[in-house]
C-alpha cells in the first residue's frame, strides 16, 4: 500500500462516479425478483453488502448480507442466488462461498477484475478502476451503486440512480476542492491520543465501518464505526474515560442522544452532513440533506483524513 497514490485514487473519485453514473443502465444482473438472495464478502465488501442488504429488505426483497468466513449459510438451491464481493477477484473467503455453492445456487461475481477466474455462473463490474493505492476506497463505493443497482433491477424503487450518483460525484468535487479549509480542523479534532470513533445512522452503518478501517488500513491509528443508535449501549463506556473523538455523520433519529452524553462527558465531535449542537466542526456538502447522496459521498471524509495522516507519518520517520 502507497499513501500518495492512495490520495490520488480518493482525488479521481468524482471522475470514476461519473463515468459510471453514465455506464450503469448498461448493467444486466442475472437475477429475477422474488427469489432469496445472499450477498456476502470481506471487509469493505461486506460493509456495504450489509448496508445494501438493509435497504433492499426495506424494499421488500429477501435478501441478506454475510461474511463469507462463516462456516456455513442458507444450503445450495436452484432458488437461491449468491452474489460474492470481491473486488481483487482472490479473496479466499468470498471465492470458497461462491465455489459451495456453484453448480446448484445461481452465482454471481461483484468485481472490479474483468479476467478474474470465479466460480460464479455471471460476473458484474464494479468499474472502479485500478486502485494504485492499494486500498479498497473507490470500490467501495462503486460496490454500493451497483447494489443499489440491484436493488433497481428487482424493485424499481431508485429510477433516479444515475442522477443520485452524478450529483455525489459533484458533492466529493466540492469536499476535495475545499479541503484546505476544512481537513485541518477537522484532524485536529480527530487525533486525540487514544483514537477516534466514527457513527453513522444504521442506513449507513457501513460507512462508519469503512471510514474507521481507512484510518487503521493507512496511517496505522486506532479506529472503530458504530451505529448511533447502538452506541448508546455499547460504546458510550468509553466516553467517561478516554479523551473520546468522535466523527459523527448524522441523520440517525438517536443523534441527539449520543449528543447528550458526549457534551456532559466533554468528548470532542465532529458533525459531518448536518448540525449537532456542541460539535467543534460541522462540514456540509452540496446534497447533504439527500440520505443516498450522503451514503455516496460521507465515507470520503475519513478517508481524506486517513490520506493526510498517512502521509504525516511517512514524512515523520
Amino acid at each position: 500500500m502507497k499513501a500518495p497514490e492512495f490520495l490520488a485514487d480518493l482525488e479521481a473519485m468524482p471522475a470514476t462516479l461519473r463515468a459510471l453514473a453514465d455506464a450503469i443502465d448498461n448493467t444486466v444482473w442475472p437475477v429475477e425478483p422474488g427469489g432469496r438472495i445472499v450477498l456476502t464478502g470481506m471487509g469493505s465488501s461486506w460493509f456495504a453488502a450489509d448496508t445494501a442488504a438493509r435497504r433492499m429488505r426495506r424494499a421488500g426483497v429477501n435478501v441478506v448480507a454475510e461474511l463469507a468466513s462463516v462456516e456455513a449459510t442458507f444450503p445450495p438451491d436452484p432458488a437461491l442466488t449468491i452474489v460474492g464481493i470481491t473486488a481483487s477477484g482472490t479473496s479466499k473467503e468470498t471465492v470458497e462461498l461462491l465455489c459451495a455453492h456453484h453448480g446448484t445456487s445461481t452465482t454471481i461475481a461483484l468485481t472490479n477484475t474483468s479476467d478474474a477466474a470465479l466460480p460464479a455462473d455471471a460476473t458484474v463490474l464494479m468499474h472502479a478502476g485500478v486502485e494504485v493505492g492499494g486500498v479498497a476506497c473507490r470500490s467501495y463505493l462503486h460496490t454500493l451503486v451497483m447494489l443499489l443497482h440491484l436493488q433497481q433491477h428487482l424493485t424499481g424503487t431508485i429510477p433516479d440512480l444515475a442522477e443520485k450518483v452524478k450529483t455525489a460525484a459533484a458533492a466529493a468535487t466540492a469536499l476535495l476542492d475545499r479541503r484546505a479549509d476544512w481537513l485541518p480542523l477537522v484532524e485536529t479534532a480527530l487525533g486525540g491520543p487514544h483514537g477516534t470513533w466514527l457513527m453513522a445512522p444504521a442506513e449507513r452503518m457501513g460507512n462508519a465501518l469503512h471510514g474507521a478501517l481507512m484510518l487503521r488500513e493507512g496511517p496505522r491509528r486506532a479506529a472503530d464505526g458504530c451505529e448511533t443508535g447502538d452506541w448508546n449501549h455499547v460504546d458510550v463506556y468509553l466516553t467517561k474515560t478516554l479523551d473520546y473523538r468522535a466523527l459523527v455523520f448524522t441523520g440517525s433519529r438517536f443523534d441527539a442522544d449520543a449528543v447528550q452524553w458526549m457534551r456532559e462527558r466533554r468528548s470532542t465531535y465532529v458533525a459531518v452532513g448536518g448540525h449537532l449542537p456542541g460539535a467543534a466542526h460541522e462540514l456540509r456538502y452540496p446534497g447533504d440533506d439527500d440520505p443516498m447522496v450522503a451514503l455516496l459521498t460521507e465515507a470520503l471524509v475519513p478517508e481524506l483524513v486517513a490520506a493526510h495522516w498517512w502521509l504525516q507519518s511517512l514524512h515523520q520517520r
